[in-house]
């Protein structure tokens, strides 16, 4: 199949979260499995400091975006690290060369719609100069999600486009894309098309509701968030649309990969194991962590670990109760936190680690060596995210050997098996599920981590060892998802949705 993905984000030119890892490797693995892969990006003022050569090209055109004003663009190419895998990067210096990818501190850019709406439309518009006429493109949040619309209902695209099939992915409900219905002149088509079966959402534009509305196949990073994201609790105002999708819809968890995230391989961890002699390993990680530190040297302390924002959405609010009842009342346990966020909880957790500096290390920012050691030296790995599309640091934790505790919401519900007298018997458990989402029950979680790990040795490295021997890698993921292209492609007989 020759597939095609459209993106913002892709590691290493540009990346804020996970789309970026995303994108940055499962095209690498389905073209390694004989697939024909490009991608389309903006021409962000950061992939000219990733260190990759990227090469002009003599292919520009312009795309009319209002009556009378035309924007130009040209295309730059290079390709993704370690693979022949082609990168087109829209080049248009007034929408891209900025200092950030979305917004600024002032918040998101008041020009997006304008922005994207050309992105989307230069995508297709360069696909066409290309001749790459793909079976399949894949379009991956708000940003790209105009492209299934636009191809669906611009005539002067249809045809071109007619054998193309569209899956558009949604990595977080909680961004859509949405602004006031004047910025739909950009689209270049009529105003008929601005109804609630295509681009019109209670008055706005929504560009993830157009893509979900137009595309052939729509997918999550998860099949339990596919599931709730049909609800009212986690839908975002689109659940009813999403409701209407379901026959279309599919989760496919998001996998890691193992040339940087493998503790035998981790060369950002003073000492390397696997599942064999994985005690060593963190034993002697924790002791380096914990001289860094300045944590006490005790390497029969279970240790803690965090890594990711500081946000009520990631559970600080059950997290921060208990970790206050963990060090006020001297319980054996040390922690340590690498993220960033809320200026409240950084000052909390700075002025927790000036009180207890032995018993909590605080690292307020990003630091990739950090959040690999945490990983190689942690005992359990905390995430009671409220909400979690997929969610990564769990799946790097089962990998190294860390236990993780969850909220058994989205991604976290289908990669962790919680921990009961029948898991244990039938081998599957893998971590430990929060009953309710609450402080008591992340204490209790935490409790019940902590008697099997002094009590049950045995057990305990029968969870260990089954995490770090599951499949999470991306050649699982990839697999998945060319079943999904293949059972999306446009056949003689398969009609499209109806216009």
């Amino acid at each position: 199949m020759r597939i095609v993905y459209a993106t913002t984000e892709a590691i290493p030119f540009a990346r804020t979260g996970g789309l970026g890892d995303v994108c940055g490797s499962l095209p690498n693995t389905v073209s390694a499995l004989g697939h024909d892969v490009s991608i389309f990006m903006p021409a962000f003022r950061q992939i000219h400091q990733a260190g990759i050569s990227i090469e002009s090209t003599d292919l520009s055109f312009t795309i009319q975006m209002r009556k009378g004003i035309s924007v130009g663009c040209r295309l730059l190419k290079s390709h993704l690290p370690g693979s022949g895998v082609t990168i087109w990067f829209i080049d248009q210096p007034k929408y891209f060369d900025r200092d950030q990818l979305y917004g600024d501190k002032r918040g998101d850019y008041p020009d997006n719609a304008e922005r994207f709406t050309f992105f989307c439309r230069a995508i297709l518009k360069a696909i066409q100069r290309l001749q790459l006429q793909p079976d399949i493109i894949h379009c991956n949040d708000w940003q790209t999600g105009l492209l299934p619309g636009l191809i669906r209902h611009d005539p002067d695209l249809r045809n071109d486009y007619e054998n193309t099939a569209t899956v558009m992915t949604i990595h977080n409900l909680a961004y859509q894309g949405q602004f006031p219905s004047r910025n739909f002149e950009y689209t270049g088509i009529g105003w008929e098309h601005f109804s609630p079966d295509a681009f019109e959402f209670f008055g706005s534009l929504n560009f993830l509701k157009a893509g979900v509305i137009s595309a052939d196949t729509i997918t999550t990073v998860s099949p339990q968030y596919a599931k709730e994201i049909t609800s009212s609790k986690h839908g975002c105002g689109l659940e009813s649309v999403l409701q209407g999708s379901t026959d279309r819809m599919r989760g496919i968890i998001n996998g890691i990969d193992e040339l940087i995230w493998n503790p035998a391989t981790d060369s950002l961890i003073p000492a390397n194991y696997d599942h064999s002699n994985w005690r060593l390993g963190k034993t002697q990680n924790k002791g380096f962590l914990q001289n860094e530190f300045k944590l006490d040297p005790v390497s029969e302390l279970p240790m803690i670990g965090l890594v990711g924002r500081l946000a009520d959405q990631k559970g600080w609010d059950l997290i921060l109760p208990v970790i206050r009842w963990h060090l006020n009342e001297g319980r054996p346990t040390q922690w340590i936190v690498l993220g960033s966020g809320d200026p409240a909880l950084e000052k909390e957790l700075r002025m927790l680690a000036k009180q207890f500096p032995s018993q909590i290390a605080v690292h307020i920012g990003f630091s990739d060596r950090h959040a690999h050691l945490i990983e190689a030296a942690a005992d359990l790995f905390l995430m009671p995210s409220h909400y979690e599309p997929c969610g990564l640091n769990q799946l790097y934790s089962l990998r190294y050997g860390t236990v993780p505790i969850v909220n058994p919401t989205g991604g976290l519900a289908d990669t962790v098996t919680d921990t009961t007298e029948e898991t244990i018997n039938d081998g599957t458990a893998t971590g430990f599920h929060l009953q309710h989402p609450d402080p008591r029950s992340l204490d209790e979680a935490i409790g019940r981590a902590l008697e099997l790990r002094y009590h049950y040795p045995e057990a305990w490295s029968n969870i260990v060892v089954r995490g770090m021997n599951q499949d999470w890698t991306w050649r699982r993921s990839a697999d998945l998802y060319i079943e999904c292209y293949e059972e999306t492609q446009i056949q003689d007989n398969k009609p499209r949705i109806s216009s």
